[in-house]
């Protein structure tokens, strides 16, 4: 978590880097797909891809947080 305020230069920085792992998660989730549909599934691949998509949703969640601001209720 962020202690002081973004400025708009580092919040566009951060929203463009959230935009980018969007991306690239789903690009995973298409290789995820074409894999499957290939037939012969590589288990160690799949699981491989699977688990980058996963770090990936973390990563994308914690700058979302930092991006999303503190509301004290």
């Amino acid at each position: 978590m962020i202690d002081r305020d973004l400025t708009p230069g580092e919040r566009a920085a951060l929203a463009a880097q959230v935009e980018r792992l969007r991306e690239e998660h789903r690009d995973l989730d298409a290789a995820i797909e074409a894999l499957r549909d290939a037939g012969q599934v590589d288990q160690l691949q799949l699981q491989r891809l699977k688990k980058r998509k996963l770090l990936l949703r973390d990563k994308l969640s914690l700058l979302e947080d930092q991006l999303t601001p503190d509301i004290i209720a």
